[in-house]
């Protein structure tokens, strides 16, 4: 479940409906789930790739949509700091026993995310690494201040800028690596459009082929807003809706 630290390395899905967005994602992304039962009578539901987690979904009445984890250190730490540089608390530094500790804050642009420093006897088996179907393949922050996203995320998690694209009357659209050091690094920051009324991060599943996924996100009640279309570097991708609303895209080495 966890990778290194200052990288993301969990994503959850808050619905409405856990049963039809199980389905969903499971149809299009090529997931498994799995209930894992609480002590207070909730469940949490994992998205799964053989017998490995890559996601989590929880019901949040009358809110879809997706959060990201940032594994660090210490969280209380990590609070202090994004707070002194701008940032908001949500949830405070809560305990899940055997598990670990998080806590949900917004950057200073307000777009969400949860820090996180996991259980040392927590198990992570070896996650299958991207562009394989069902992995994230990779992160899109939606702000309204690009350079000033861009700043805060390298001074609290070391992030990297590889390179600006220029998108014309869109702005610039930064690449960032998390230290991976790929070529194309691990995600892009770039101005939110008007319609998205907030500041948020958007993540990319890999998928098996652009088009079929397509079909199958149609197929399942969703939507696509964008594409699909290709991107530098020669990838595919689509943005689209769950069937309660929540944002997602997919990403394919395969037209």
């Amino acid at each position: 479940m966890f990778t290194p630290k200052g990288k993301f390395s969990w994503y959850e899905i808050m619905t409405s409906d856990t049963a039809s967005t199980g389905r969903f994602y499971s149809d299009v992304v090529g997931w498994t789930t799995q209930e894992m039962p609480s002590g207070d009578g909730t469940s949490y539901t994992t998205f799964n790739l053989g017998n490995v987690g890559i996601a989590g979904m929880l019901h949040m009445t009358g809110h879809s949509g997706g959060i990201g984890y940032i594994s660090v250190d210490d969280v209380d730490a990590h609070i202090e700091k994004i707070v002194e540089a701008g940032g908001k608390i949500w949830k405070p530094a809560t305990d899940v026993p055997g598990m670990l500790r998080f806590a949900v804050l917004s950057d200073p642009q307000g777009a969400a995310i949860v820090v996180f420093t996991p259980d040392p006897n927590m198990p992570s088996p070896q996650r299958p690494a991207s562009p394989t179907p069902g992995t994230i393949g990779w992160h899109e922050l939606y702000t309204t201040d690009v350079d000033a996203g861009f700043d805060f995320y390298n001074k609290l998690f070391g992030w990297t800028k590889v390179s600006d694209m220029d998108m014309g009357p869109m702005g610039i659209y930064r690449l960032f690596d998390e230290g991976d050091q790929k070529e194309m690094g691990d995600g892009g920051m770039m101005t939110k459009a008007p319609h998205i009324p907030v500041s948020c991060w958007n993540f990319y599943f890999n998928v098996d082929s652009i088009n079929a996924a397509a079909k199958r996100v149609e197929s399942g009640g969703g939507k696509i807003l964008n594409g699909p279309m290709q991107v530098p570097g020669g990838g595919w991708i689509i943005n689209g809706q769950d069937p309660q609303g929540a944002m997602f895209s997919l990403v394919s080495n395969k037209e």
